[in-house]
């Protein structure tokens, strides 16, 4: 922690590239789960967790301490970039249709498995997609970021209780959605 204040602050200060590497180097893992848990695509969670700290090294300036802590600060600008990702015409120019010859399985059970978890996948994240930007947010770092209500409750700055009812909520009408989705 007080080793990422200095380099915070020689990044601010200098632009200092060795503390901005450590920066980068301290969370990258870390913030390359989160992304890839709600991708699940290598390559993309790669170009996006790269883009995330392109963005964070630009907009350090505006990064203070005394509102939230730098990895709250960090998940923030993550869960806003995913968003605008699922936003984004290139998100829906590549809604692609994978070929099956794409994909390897042992046999015909593990194909019919794996082909249901990526539809699933596919259509949980459409759905979380769907709602408002503060649920998706809430719901993102509970789900992908691990955090706790009450954490959330600190990052977005509203009541433990509202926090709470959006992320029921938002579960609600995603078991919803997949209600449909399986009956379809």
């Amino acid at each position: 922690m007080e080793n990422e204040q200095r380099w915070i602050k020689k990044i601010k200060r200098n632009g200092n590239e060795v503390a901005a590497n450590a920066l980068v180097s301290k969370y990258y893992k870390e913030m390359y789960a989160f992304i890839y848990k709600q991708t699940i695509d290598a390559e993309l969670s790669l170009d996006l967790t790269q883009e995330i700290f392109i963005s964070v090294l630009k907009s350090i300036q505006n990064y203070d301490r005394k509102k939230a802590a730098f990895r709250t600060w960090l998940y923030k600008l993550a869960s806003n970039r995913l968003v605008d990702y699922y936003r984004s015409k290139s998100y829906k120019d590549t809604q692609l249709v994978q070929s099956i010859d794409d994909y390897e399985f042992e046999d015909e059970y593990d194909m019919t498995v794996s082909l249901e978890f990526k539809e699933d996948f596919e259509s949980v994240i459409a759905l979380v997609n769907e709602l408002d930007a503060n649920s998706q947010q809430i719901v993102r770092l509970k789900l992908y970021g691990d955090y706790t209500f009450q954490e959330i409750a600190s990052i977005e700055t509203i009541p433990l209780s509202t926090v709470k009812t959006k992320y029921y909520a938002a579960l609600k009408r995603i078991r919803k959605g997949m209600e449909k989705v399986h009956d379809e």
